[in-house]
């Protein structure tokens, strides 16, 4: 994510963490009589009006920003032609996608996307709601009761459309057809998972406070069937796909899902692309799920994909309906994450976005990429925790020349802690103020930092808007200065709040190693130094942990930070060039400590060739050294075992002759 569409906003001090909703869940309940409104005016069954609006927004206004998919307000109005632009955070910066020294590199679009086309119906429905509505496209954006009338209207017309019982006293259950068209979906099973999501909800029930402050509830119907038969008729009116599911196909089988394939091909000169062949997890293990923002439309984001001379990645996820394409099969090295000893180890979903001018992602698409996650999880055995489950922020640069050109999708308007709710994950507090970690968990629509750079000059401020990520201080003081980071900010100056400044932030479900504690403040360790955050008792945005921490072995003053897990130069076989183990520019010094998030052998998986010709291609290279993994800034990095004692995160913990090996798992 890079901008989103910028707006003047005040009363916010720089770096500020937390500020309240618009208004408590007793003061303003206006949102529920809207639905009501809408309902009555439209003809639509209340309940079926607050499921689709749950499924696209969780009744939220998101303060009139676009989401990612280019919708607005509570019912996910679309407006493509007003956000979108070409191009994809693969084409900025300077990460080479595939992270390698050796082999084909990929520092920046080979072939750009064609001219961008006029957006698909689906994705302007806002001037569908307009016409229906007669009310001002800008009004419908920004005004959170005409937002609902529009979608209300929609709904409305699309169940006249198939002939279908209406009005808002009519059974919810024979609206089925009418919510799946509601998707947006171009094939009959995207149609069919939202529908279905949006009757799941009906039967379940929801209740929530939105993000302006407005307690809406949806009473659940566990009796609830729809009549799915109305499908039928609209995939056949609207000409909806069926695509095939071959086999090998890996999804879940309730997950809409179809192959396009990311082209492996020989483009000359030593050249190829646009993934590496393997044989993982046999020949190596899959370790991480790496989270991605396409910065472009679905359609764009498939068409690039296919492109053998550009990069690749496993799977995108479309917005409006959660939508899933598979590209690489997981067995292979998909070209995605700028680091190529993460990229061996990962699987990289992308998930639809648009020039970074949205600032939040569907309901829709949270479900889906959650399905996906949960089942390539349990398929792969990769734990479902923040070490593992990572943004592309989290990937580490490899060496001191690339850390600063490392993107920082999906950057700080990804949902974290709903996210891993809905991977039924949730973040829990594990242990107690003294037990010496902290995981991080802000109440996301609450916790509104004052971003800059959305759109124009950098120090143009961003819309209000929730947000995963908190700020850290040098000292516990709001105005404080913000941390240094010498990897994104070599000339010594301190982190910014531009939005693509991540030197100086966690982010939900990040766990640290506690530094101190002051009133309302408590501190981490990180990247060197202590960082400051709010924290207070009464409305806390972390939750104490307990666990292992990494520090330096006794005698040590200092130790090497790593941006890769590579083995040692005697592991190499002959002819088998040697890659380097460079440490970063940070500093681990004696006194830190960091949160171990995994432990692992030094590995590098070699493939440099079209046809695995060149000496020791497509083979994992092994070693004896070992590393942990430690959360040490925003980025997870990596620290020689040899260098560090492992011990119990207890502050009383301290490093004893012998003990480093205990809790290795070696």
């Amino acid at each position: 994510m890079r901008r989103i569409a910028a707006t003047t906003f005040a009363g916010i001090v720089l770096g500020a963490a937390i500020v309240p909703a618009a208004g408590s869940a007793a003061e303003v309940n206006g949102r529920r009589q809207d639905f009501a409104d809408a309902s009555v005016s439209a003809g639509v069954p209340n309940d079926v009006l607050l499921a689709v609006s749950y499924l696209e927004s969780r009744w939220n206004t998101n303060h009139g920003a676009p989401s990612t998919g280019a919708g607005f307000g509570p019912m996910h109005l679309t407006d493509a032609a007003a956000v979108t632009r070409g191009g994809t955070h693969h084409d900025e910066g300077t990460e080479d996608a595939r992270g390698e020294d050796a082999g084909p590199a990929r520092p920046a679009r080979v072939a750009g996307p064609a001219a961008a086309a006029a957006p698909a119906p689906a994705l302007q429905t806002l001037d569908q709601a307009a016409a229906l509505t007669g009310v001002d496209k800008a009004r419908l954006r920004t005004d959170a009761r005409e937002n609902i009338r529009g979608g209300a209207a929609l709904l409305a017309a699309y169940q006249r459309d198939l002939g279908a019982p209406g009005g808002a006293g009519s059974d919810p259950a024979a609206w089925y057809g009418a919510v799946a068209r509601y998707s947006g979906a171009d094939t009959a099973d995207a149609a069919a998972q939202f529908a279905d999501e949006v009757f799941a909800t009906m039967r379940e029930g929801a209740d929530r406070v939105t993000d302006d402050g407005q307690r809406v509830t949806l009473p659940a119907h566990p009796g609830l069937r729809p009549q799915t038969a109305w499908l039928d008729r609209l995939a056949d009116r609207l000409g909806l796909r069926r695509p095939a599911r071959p086999d090998g196909l890996e999804c879940p089988p309730d997950l809409p899902c179809e192959w396009i394939p990311a082209p492996y091909a020989d483009l000359g000169g030593g050249d190829y692309g646009n993934h590496d062949l393997s044989d993982r997890p046999a020949r190596q293990r899959v370790q991480y799920i790496v989270i991605h923002d396409t910065e472009a439309t679905y359609d764009t984001t498939i068409g690039l994909v296919q492109d053998p001379a550009y990069v690749s990645w496993n799977y995108t996820i479309r917005s409006a309906d959660g939508h899933v394409a598979q590209h690489v099969k997981t067995k292979d090295v998909a070209w995605h994450a700028g680091n190529w000893y993460v990229n061996a180890t990962s699987v990289g979903i992308e998930h639809e976005g648009f020039a970074a001018e949205g600032a939040w992602y569907t309901e829709a698409m949270y479900r889906s990429s959650a399905k996906l996650v949960r089942y390539l999880a349990g398929r792969l055995g990769i734990p479902l925790d923040r070490g593992h489950i990572i943004g592309h922020d989290n990937v580490p640069g490899t060496v001191p020349s690339t850390v600063r050109g490392m993107h920082w999708d999906p950057g700080p308007f990804w949902d974290w802690g709903h996210y891993f709710d809905l991977l039924h994950a949730p973040f829990r507090a594990t242990g107690t103020a003294r037990t010496g970690l902290v995981t991080i968990d802000p109440d996301y629509d609450a916790n509104r930092p004052a971003f800059t750079g959305c759109t124009g000059a950098s120090g143009n401020p961003c819309p209000e808007h929730g947000a995963s990520q908190l700020i850290l201080h040098t000292a516990p003081d709001a105005a404080a200065p913000l941390l240094l980071d010498p990897g994104l900010h070599p000339d010594g100056g301190p982190s910014t709040m531009l939005l693509s400044d991540h030197g100086s932030r966690v982010s939900a479900g990040q766990t640290y190693a506690v530094a101190g504690r002051q009133g309302d403040w408590t501190a981490v360790w990180y990247l060197g130094q202590k960082g400051w955050f709010s924290n207070p008792p009464a409305a806390p945005t972390a939750k104490w942990a307990t666990g292992l921490v990494a520090v330096p072995r006794p005698g040590r003053d200092t130790i090497p930070v790593y941006g890769r897990a590579y083995p040692e130069q005697a592991a190499y076989s002959p002819g088998v060039p040697y890659q380097p183990i460079t440490p970063l520019q940070y500093t681990f010094a004696a006194g830190q400590r960091y949160a171990v998030t995994n432990v692992v052998q030094g590995e590098y998986y070699r493939a440099v060739t079209f046809d695995g010709s060149s000496p020791g291609d497509w083979t994992v290279i092994r070693g004896a050294t070992w590393y942990a993994q430690i959360q040490f800034g925003h980025r997870v990095m990596y620290v020689n075992l040899d260098d560090v004692q492992i011990l119990p995160s207890l502050p009383e913990a301290t490093p004893t002759p012998g003990s480093d090996r205990e809790h290795a798992g070696r």
